[in-house]
């Protein structure tokens, strides 16, 4: 296999990984966040 194109077949799949590890971390924590801010000091969750 050419090197180049395992270069790029390893950073594409870094990105997807890195990009899929965000995404189900940073939704969690936002509702989260917004479920604290609701109750601790009512504000409403849509603001």
């Amino acid at each position: 296999m050419n090197i180049g194109l395992l270069l790029i077949a390893i950073i594409g799949g870094a990105a997807g990984i890195l990009s899929t590890v965000y995404l189900t971390v940073s939704l969690p924590a936002v509702l989260v966040w917004k479920i604290y801010r609701k109750v601790a000091k009512g504000i409403p969750m849509t603001m």
